[in-house]
């Protein structure tokens, strides 16, 4: 594993930094699309797919970069940082990767990976979570799909849901969004930089694009986590660097209240949890595609497990920056909320903290 990134990644990086900060601002894109179930616009959209950034885990036979999920947590790091609200993360790692850990091939598989890899297509994932069992039948050579899906990211925007079920052996069904089979209804989410929906499917047909089994489907679970916690600890360093230049030009009694101890010791409590988190989140994404499925699943739930902390990042940021902190004018608020939207996601912190203690106990015993 290394640690270091090489001039290709710190490209990649800086590119996409650059490209989020001149076109897609916080007060000149992030606020004006709060509203707007897209997230995003055309033009900022076609950006990001002429800078390749839906292209990255395509395979290259299908027009894509090929390349590893510890390039893709880069990008990801940065829409954290930017508080970026379109279907990026949806799209370029979620979809792709779905396919990937299914082991899709043939038409329509190869369909999906190019219109991911040239922008053409917008594809979300209905992950697997307690309590959402979509169902299939097969008819008429495609497949029919029952169910309610709630929390699906993007699921406005899209125009393919990847849907994960069935049993023994879980596939992978793509939906087309437009079908009038399909409904759409906005979630309440505490994070509005980012858009959840609840997915109903009354017998809306779809083809199946592979099938596997269980581990396919914990990869995938563990991709997302990891990947999300990469968006996650892009908005944590982003609120972190809003907090200590706050407290060197704050003064309160003559002096900047970044020179008051309290003050100091709230910043390196928050630089100490950052830091934590970004280590956890470096392994998790060199374990995605390098290690076994023992400690990528270890790894994805320690970031899980870790996003409570994370989201006091946040908090703390909100005391340091006092009253302005919590007003609808001021972006520490919306970082807040995306990490708390991260603490959400697939799950509570407690409960995967107790998923990986029952790992480390089996691992041990």
């Amino acid at each position: 594993m290394n640690l270091e990134l090489s001039d290709e990644q710190l490209a990649l990086r800086d590119t996409v930094r650059r490209y989020l900060s001149d076109r897609a601002g916080i007060s000149t894109h992030v606020r004006p699309m709060l509203g707007d179930p897209r997230g995003t616009t055309d033009e900022v959209w076609r950006g990001l797919v002429d800078l390749g950034a839906t292209a990255l885990l395509v395979p290259v036979e299908h027009g894509g970069e090929a390349m590893a999920m510890t390039d893709a947590g880069l990008v990801c790091e940065e829409l954290g940082a930017a508080l970026y609200s379109g279907p990026l993360l949806s799209t370029a790692v979620a979809a792709p990767r779905a396919l990937t850990r299914f082991g899709a091939d043939g038409d329509r598989a190869a369909e999906l990976f190019g219109g991911i890899a040239d922008g053409s297509l917008t594809v979300t994932v209905a992950a697997p979570a307690d309590g959402d069992a979509p169902t299939f039948t097969e008819r008429e050579g495609s497949v029919t799909v029952h169910g309610s899906i709630a929390g699906v990211p993007d699921a406005a925007t899209a125009d393919v849901l990847l849907v994960v079920g069935g049993d023994p052996r879980p596939a992978l069904v793509a939906v087309p969004m437009a079908s009038p089979q399909v409904g759409v209804t906005a979630d309440a989410a505490i994070d509005l930089t980012r858009r959840l929906f609840r997915v109903d499917l009354d017998g809306a047909r779809g083809d199946r694009v592979a099938v596997a089994d269980q581990r396919a489907v914990e990869a995938l679970v563990d991709d997302l986590l990891i990947a999300w916690a990469a968006d996650a600890l892009g908005a944590a360093g982003r609120v972190l660097q809003m907090t200590v230049d706050h407290a060197k030009v704050r003064h309160q009694f003559g002096a900047p209240i970044g020179s008051f101890q309290a003050v100091a010791h709230l910043c390196v409590d928050m630089y100490e949890t950052v830091e934590l988190a970004r280590s956890g989140v470096a392994h998790a994404l060199w374990a995605a595609d390098a290690a076994d499925r023992a400690e990528r699943h270890r790894a994805a739930l320690r970031l899980k497990a870790f996003a409570g902390r994370l989201a006091g990042v946040g908090d703390t940021a909100i005391q340091v920056f006092g009253g302005i902190g919590f007003t609808w004018e001021h972006d520490a608020q919306l970082y807040l909320r995306r990490l708390l939207g991260f603490s959400r996601f697939l799950g509570s912190p407690g409960g995967h903290a107790e998923r990986l203690g029952r790992e480390l106990v089996g691992r041990t015993a």
